[in-house]
């Protein structure tokens, strides 16, 4: 059942996708008329609101062709008859033949019988019958009313016997619908508060859409998105279920994403912003929050469930202030710029200064919530470099879609494990022998934003609003059966037996010395969380004196931050050491830091390996200990520390055997 109805949301994002170009000519038509209330401004309305009138029938169609196994043509067009039949059997002049009573005797309901509940009824059913008779051979005589082409008289004949259910049943029904409609109405701003608390809860089942559908849309008689473009209803009430959007999407979010980015680790910090950063992109500009949301909504879900109070509290106040503004496809931007100019919009440019106020309280809000709770947020997380996951071979021909695309079709098992591929809007949909057999880090390291295990056989992935493209890269891997190339892992290429398998040699003793003339501290009393509470492992620190920096170990030099402000070392037995200079100084940009080696280079400790400004780090408002951390602690068995108060480049400060 929870499938059905993922899918079911997933298929909803097909005609909710139309109401942008509504927006677009609806926006365009009300700016024109502002300054020349002219034909043409009546035209760019009028092609609008052509769109928006036939909803219904968009969503049974819509539906029918989401639902279908194969998103058949034949099934949409199903879903076009399922919809047509009750709306015109049904319409008052026919019920008041078939009753044999005056049409003002007709019940109000049947006035309002192409609505968008009965386009959603009549494309799931459409879809069912399209699943179950699109491959049905008649015999020879009626062979050519066979498959598919029996699926729209079997519609016909459906509904026709579901308009005698209606005739009866959509009045109760209608009217319940109305009396729900009315209840939140009549709670007026606290009402608008609960839906959008209930909206971002329901995100991460899909069903938000459902939710959306009687507040947004015209199935219990509220319809905000519809009377707002048509401006109709009272000003500063119409667009009360919109209006606290805005300032969650296009503020709030994005200062949430910074709070995330800057409680990453250090050597975290340069992927999580290029993750966060496109996604408070696409939530300021479009109103796209899933990339963003489902970043954290699995792995900190406290902070999801903080994020929804927020919208709750945002909805509930703009309501409460009647400053209303309306969107078509959702909060960003470009729908926020569009119905500045709508007659019905009360008092919008508030919602810029209430979206101000919400950026303060999701950067402090989300910012007090990741430290005080440890919450795993992207880039506080340890993910393996290398978890052994084969590969699909890439070549120079390959887009960065395509190359996306072959490493999560890796990740997931390749052809062995994928069923069924799809998406929505922002997330892969994809159907699975078995969730369990997936590498979710290889996942995450391909790009995605995030991943939701539905069940044991669904599971989404949320790419972006460019998934379309890893999409169709992913159906074309999976339908070609794509062999999954090996490559070699730590222990194929060991070749003596004092290596285990992730490479670590046994047994062997190493040491660590001062990188740096001065006081030395343990790691618990460096003032940053990140390495006082060991989340990138174990280690010491060195206040120093003079900004002359040394080695701490013989090894390697691995990796030299674009930033400076970090250097990587390897030991010959396999220990992976990070030199980490000063604490926040990823934010100076690397000017403080003259660093003296580069990648590949062998180094002895206590050869100079940067020089930096103390006074600058300082004088920046950052602090100036040298880290010095074990990053690969499961391989130490033993350390033993043997720091004293003052060190200098000499002075041995820490011993580890490797397991």
């Amino acid at each position: 059942m929870k499938a059905y109805l993922q899918r079911m949301g997933r298929s909803l994002q097909l005609p909710v996708a139309v109401l942008p170009a509504a927006a677009l000519l609806v926006g365009i038509g009300n700016w024109w008329a502002s300054y020349s209330n002219d034909v043409v401004a009546h035209f760019l309305q009028a092609g609008g609101n052509a769109v928006l009138g036939q909803l219904p029938l968009l969503f049974a169609v819509g539906l029918a062709l989401g639902m279908s196994v194969d998103q058949s043509g034949a099934a949409a067009l199903a879903g076009l008859v399922a919809f047509e039949l009750p709306v015109n059997v049904l319409k008052p002049e026919s019920v008041a033949t078939l009753m044999n009573i005056k049409p003002t005797a007709v019940d109000a309901s049947f006035a309002q019988i192409g609505n968008v509940f009965i386009g959603i009824i009549a494309g799931l059913i459409a879809a069912a019958l399209y699943n179950r008779f699109h491959e049905t051979k008649l015999p020879m005589a009626l062979s050519f009313f066979s498959g598919k082409r029996l699926v729209p008289i079997m519609a016909a004949l459906v509904m026709l016997l579901v308009s005698v259910v209606l005739l009866f049943v959509w009045p109760p029904v209608y009217g319940a619908l109305v009396a729900f409609a009315k209840f939140i109405l009549n709670l007026g701003w606290v009402g608008a508060g609960l839906y959008g608390f209930f909206n971002r809860l329901l995100i991460p089942t899909g069903l938000h859409q459902a939710l959306n559908s009687v507040f947004w849309f015209d199935v219990a008689g509220i319809n905000d998105i519809g009377k707002f473009l048509a401006s109709q209803g009272t000003k500063g009430v119409t667009g009360m279920y919109q209006a606290g959007f805005f300032p969650i999407m296009m503020f709030g979010l994005p200062a949430g994403a910074y709070a995330i980015y800057k409680n990453a680790r250090p050597e975290n910090k340069a992927t999580t912003a290029s993750l966060m950063l496109a996604a408070a992109f696409a939530s300021f500009f479009t109103g796209v929050t899933e990339p963003l949301e489902f970043s954290f909504m699995f792995v900190a879900w406290p902070l999801y469930v903080l994020h929804a109070i927020f919208t709750g509290l945002s909805l509930a106040f703009a309501a409460f202030m009647h400053w209303t503004a309306g969107f078509a496809f959702s909060a960003g931007l470009v729908d926020y710029v569009l119905s500045l100019k709508n007659p019905i919009a009360n008092q919008p440019l508030w919602l810029i200064v209430q979206g101000l106020v919400m950026a303060v309280i999701y950067y402090f809000g989300f910012d007090f919530a990741i430290k005080k709770f440890h919450l795993m947020t992207p880039g506080r997380e340890e993910l393996a470099e290398d978890d052994g996951v084969e590969e699909v071979a890439t070549n120079d021909s390959d887009d960065k879609y395509t190359v996306q695309a072959k490493k999560i079709y890796a990740a997931l098992g390749g052809s062995d494990n994928l069923q069924v591929v799809d998406n929505c809007t922002t997330r892969l949909r994809l159907k699975l022998n078995d969730t369990d057999n997936i590498n979710e880090n290889a996942i995450k390291r391909s790009g995605a934003a995030g991943l939701n295990k539905i069940d044991k056989n669904n599971l989404q992935i949320i790419i972006g609003t460019e998934v379309q493209f890893v999409s169709d890269a992913l159906a074309k891997l999976e339908n070609a059966k794509a062999p999954i190339s090996s490559v070699k892992t730590a222990d194929e290429t060991a070749s003596t037996e004092e290596t285990v398998a992730d490479g670590i040699k046994r047994d062997v003793t190493e040491e660590f010395y001062s990188v740096a003339n001065g006081q030395y501290m343990d790691i618990e009393e460096v003032p940053d969380d990140t390495f006082a509470q060991k989340m990138l492992g174990d280690g010491y620190a060195i206040n120093p004196t003079d900004g002359t920096i040394t080695a701490p170990v013989d090894g390697t030099i691995t990796s030299v931050f674009p930033t400076k402000h970090a250097i990587g070392f390897k030991t010959d037995a396999g220990l992976e050491i990070l030199l980490h200079m000063g604490i926040d100084t990823v934010e100076l940009n690397g000017a403080p830091f003259d660093v003296k080696v580069e990648d590949g280079q062998t180094v002895k400790h206590g050869d100079v390996v940067a020089k930096v400004d103390l006074d600058a780090i300082k004088n920046a408002g950052k602090q100036t200990p040298m880290i010095v951390i074990v990053t690969n602690m499961d391989a130490v068995r033993v350390m033993k520390f043997k720091g004293n108060a003052l060190v200098t480049p000499e002075s041995l400060v820490l011993k580890t055997t490797t397991k």
